[in-house]
Parts: C-alpha cells; structure tokens; sequence
C-alpha cells in the first residue's frame, strides 16, 4: 500500500502545509482513493503526480471545511477534464447538501455520474483489495475513523501440485478459491496447497479528541494515521480546549496498544512538526513518523517513507 499525504496542517493552510487530503493506492490497483479533500486539493493532486481520472472514490472525515471544502473544485475540475467514470463519495449527512448547493451535480452538467453514500458508525462496505469499516470518533461534529482491512493475499504451490500429480489446468483456479477437488480418483484439499498471507490492518482517522476511543481496533493495527494537532504544554494553555489530540495522548494509546506504525498529521500551523515528533517518541517505541506534505509512505513487510 502506498499512501501520499497532499495536506498536513490543521484547520488553514501554511506556506509548507496545506490542508486535510490523503491519497491512498494498493498494490495491483490501478485506481486510486482520496480520503478528506480540504480546499487546494486539486492542486496537491496535479503536484503529486496522481491523476484525476483513476481516482475511484472519496472518503470525508466529518464535514469541517478543512476536510471537505475542496471537494467543489476538483468535481468541477473534473468534469472540465472529461472524465466521464462515474466518482463515489463516501461522506457523513450534510456533505451532499452542502455540495449541492455549490455545484451543479446532474449528469448533463458534470457529464459524469456522481453518487454520495451517507457514513455512520458502523457502516461497512467492500471494495476490491479491501474491507472497510466506518467508527465513531469524539469531536465537535461527528466525525469518523476508516477502518481498513486488506484481503488476504493467496498465493497457489503449483509446485507441490504437479509433485502430487496435478498438472496445470482448470482445477486450479478453483483450488485458489479454496475447493477442494477431486481428478482421477484422488483428493486434493485446497488448504493444503495455498499459500496464504493475511492483510494489512490500518486506520485513517479524522479528527478525534481521545484516540484510545478506537480502543477495540487499535491491538496491533499495522498503521495508525491519526491527527496530533497539539503539544501537550500548548493545549493545557489554550483557553479553549477545542476536541483535537496532543502528540503525548496519542503516542501512549499506540503504545499501550501495540500499534506497529504511526503517522501523525493535522498538525497546527504554530508548529513546523519536529516537536510534535519529540513529543511522540517520548512515550511510543514503534515506528513513528510525522507527515509533511507530499511525503510518500510504504507499507509492505514494513513502513518506510520513500524518498
């Protein structure tokens, strides 16, 4: 999986940061997902290097600006490039009204069809290299975690086949999906010939004031995208505490519950990010990484940050 950050900070853009976006693509897909699209996004996509015709889908967090506003232009941009794929959004109640009442979505307009289905805790759905899940987080809007399961990998030991006697053939696909069969008299147990690898476990949550609230989820997640707006010393003297997550509350919940690698993001324009990374390795011993924009990330057998 590959994942490449098109906007870091949290709430306004800086000179080095723009707002909430994340591109995600697996492995063997030639799409493409978009989770959040703050305003700019159009622009961190075509700097990137992604282009807008694979894009398959988007996901938004909750329906703050920084998450959603730029889902206006890069509809309308996409319609001027002649895209023609229909596009799925994925989005929490209020973001299809709220796009409604800017851009003209018919299909005569956009000259491309465009469907919203409306998230909630617990909603599910498959996709083609993944499951996803949608969960509550704490915030002052609703807003929502994605809960990603890649699909086992399954790989056929056509070389043992063919030492027990089966040679190439039809039967094999239908051993690769799991039934056994039966050739000449003899018996071959699918499980017995199958290779298999489970798949990666990651969440890729919005914005979200308690992140041991993903308690039941978090035990040896692979990834955790998760926002850590604050230090701990300047949210205490904040004098509102708005429902946002310090770098010190999230690093000790991915500790406590083993998270394997995490990636902190949504991080506040005061900040230049080193410090909410001090901040983290105090209390979390995994592999931790603060994002900056169009960092590109892999994970295979492990997370690097490719460069």
């Amino acid at each position: 999986m590959k994942f490449t950050f098109l906007g870091t900070s949290a709430g306004r853009p800086t000179k080095k940061r723009n707002v909430s976006a994340l591109a995600v693509e697996f492995e063997n897909e030639s799409g493409w997902y978009l989770f959040d699209c703050g305003e700019g996004t159009q622009h961190q996509i075509l700097k990137a290097g992604l282009s807008i015709y694979k894009l398959k889908a988007i996901f938004i967090t909750h329906i703050h600006g920084d998450h959603c506003y730029g889902l206006f232009g890069l509809i309308t941009s996409r319609m001027l490039e002649g895209c023609t794929e229909s596009l799925l959004i994925y989005a929490p109640k209020g973001v299809k009204e709220m796009v409604e009442s800017v851009v003209d979505i018919s299909f005569e307009h956009l000259g491309y069809k465009l469907e919203f289905v409306e998230i909630y805790g617990g909603f599910e759905e498959e996709f083609e290299k993944f499951h996803l899940k949608v969960l509550p987080l704490i915030h002052s809007v609703p807003s929502y975690a994605f809960y990603i399961s890649q699909k086992p990998k399954v790989k056929l030991n056509a070389r043992k086949l063919q030492n027990d006697g089966l040679m190439p053939g039809i039967f094999y696909q239908d051993i690769k999906n799991g039934k056994d069969v039966e050739v000449d008299g003899k018996k071959y147990i699918a499980s017995e010939y199958l290779d298999i690898r489970e798949g990666k476990k990651i969440i890729i949550a919005g914005d979200n004031a308690e992140p041991d609230f993903l308690a039941k989820y978090l035990e040896n997640t692979d990834l955790l995208i998760h926002e850590a707006t604050y230090t701990e010393e300047v949210f205490e003297k904040l004098e509102t505490k708005y429902l946002h997550t310090t770098a010190a509350n999230l690093a000790k919940t991915a500790e406590k519950f083993r998270v394997k690698n995490l990636i902190a993001t949504h991080i506040s324009p005061r900040f230049e990010g080193e410090e909410i990374l001090e901040e983290i390795k105090k209390f979390y011993n995994g592999n931790a990484f603060v994002a900056n924009d169009f960092d590109v990330f892999e994970l295979k057998e492990e997370l690097r940050r490719v460069e």
